[in-house]
């Protein structure tokens, strides 16, 4: 089977998929910074740098031989989810990616693959202004009989994280479709990450040198208060919430609302979602279950199920913690990829 992965970043979806014996002969992202760590993970595969709403839907066919009706074929539309995502904030700013799933279905209108994949956030579903009622008619309508579709957490699926997700398998063959069979044991971060697994202790604003990237964002002298006064395994900003000199006038009497923002991680528990702002403790509870420091770009990378010798191709933390975050962990997208292989 071959697969062509649209929105590819870089390239948990594709490793993934080649994991299952999927050839994935080309992704296709408008990120540049995408494009080094995409090829150097998944050699033979070819990246190509667009935006998908410039690209002449003959492209595959003229330039890589691919063929409509071929019945082998998946075409995966993971697309940013920016503009779904029930997280309140600003919708302007991602009002572009609102329709990015009907400019990937004119690739499947032309080429009629025998598989259609789509991975996206919860949000997809509740949105008012949603496209995917329309997707799936357009799908059903092409002959897509075969729709399996749910909300799906990747903790049950071999990642160490609480991450929901919308997640789509189609076919127009005539097979039984199921997403994958849940794994029984739920991994935690213990299970991932620590000395014990090879994370040596280190200090915010480490910077490691080599391809493994087990660096940190520094932390302002604030900050690092902050966390020494916060209690390790799981604490919250309520443990320094009495202190005039590091309390934050936004959270002043409210102290059940936003408690995950400058918490630690449980060791005993899968971590919190993983997004593009891993790196800062502001952002979410992405401390350290002990250490006074944030997630290393490794640490979010491993717990996004990444193996530890997937290189992120760029120096910049942000740039790393960025393709990270967006991506679809690799576990997941193995298993999801011997399903449609008949593994």
């Amino acid at each position: 089977m071959k697969a062509i992965d649209f929105f590819c970043g870089g390239g948990g979806m594709t490793y993934g998929l080649r994991q299952a014996g999927i050839n994935v002969v080309a992704g296709v992202d408008f990120d540049a910074d995408a494009e080094a760590t995409y090829v150097a993970n998944n050699p033979g595969t070819r990246f190509i740098n667009t935006d998908i709403g410039k690209l002449d839907v003959s492209f595959f066919e003229k330039e890589m031989d691919i063929r409509k009706n071929d019945d082998q074929l998946v075409m995966v539309g993971c697309s940013p989810c920016q503009y779904y995502s029930l997280i309140r904030s600003s919708k302007e700013k991602s009002k572009k990616s609102k329709g990015l799933l009907l400019k990937f279905w004119k690739f499947i209108d032309y080429y009629n693959p025998g598989y259609v994949l789509v991975e996206n956030v919860p949000g997809i579903l509740d949105n008012k202004k949603t496209v995917l009622p329309e997707f799936l008619r357009k799908l059903r309508k092409k002959g897509y009989t075969h729709i399996v579709q749910n909300v799906v957490n990747m903790k049950d699926y071999g990642v160490p994280q609480n991450r929901r997700r919308f997640s789509l398998i189609a076919t127009r063959l005539n097979r039984e479709l199921h997403l994958p069979e849940q794994t029984e044991a739920v991994l935690t971060v213990r299970d991932v990450l620590g000395e014990e697994h090879g994370f040596e202790k280190i200090t915010a604003g480490f910077v490691d040198a080599t391809e493994r990237f087990h660096s940190t964002m520094k932390l302002s002298e604030k900050n690092l208060k902050r966390l020494k006064k916060t209690r390790k395994n799981g604490g919250t900003r309520l443990c320094w919430k009495d202190d005039p000199e590091l309390q934050l006038p936004c959270y002043e009497g409210k102290d059940t609302s936003f408690l995950d923002v400058y918490g630690r991680m449980y060791w005993n528990k899968p971590a919190p979602t993983i997004t593009t702002k891993f790196y800062s403790i502001s952002n979410g509870r992405f401390a350290h279950p002990q250490e006074n420091r944030g997630l290393s770009i490794r640490e979010g990378a491993t717990l996004q199920s990444f193996p530890s010798n997937y290189k992120f191709c760029t120096t910049s933390i942000v740039t790393a913690a960025k393709l990270i975050g967006n991506a679809v962990p690799p576990a997941f997208a193995k298993k999801i990829g011997e399903v449609i292989n008949g593994r």
